[in-house]
């Protein structure tokens, strides 16, 4: 995990945030750690949707392709 001091830290928060990963960020005073930052997890609900325009759906998504037969007879 990234380690930062405080005032650096204040110099940066903006920036900081908006860079911030998934392991977050531990803030030093004096060299001893006094605070986490975390990203806040999203809601599922806010996933849906998030994709769109972003990717392009190629061909026939709800088939395989092959033909079959479920008797077994060709």
């Amino acid at each position: 995990m990234k380690t930062i001091g405080a005032a650096k830290f204040k110099e940066q928060c903006l920036a900081l945030l908006d860079s911030l990963d998934a392991e977050g960020l531990i803030v030093t005073k004096h060299g001893k750690p006094v605070a986490r930052v975390v990203p806040y997890d999203q809601q599922c609900a806010d996933l849906i949707g998030s994709l769109r325009h972003k990717i392009e759906i190629r061909g026939d998504i709800f088939t395989t392709g092959i033909r079959w037969d479920a008797d077994g007879q060709p």
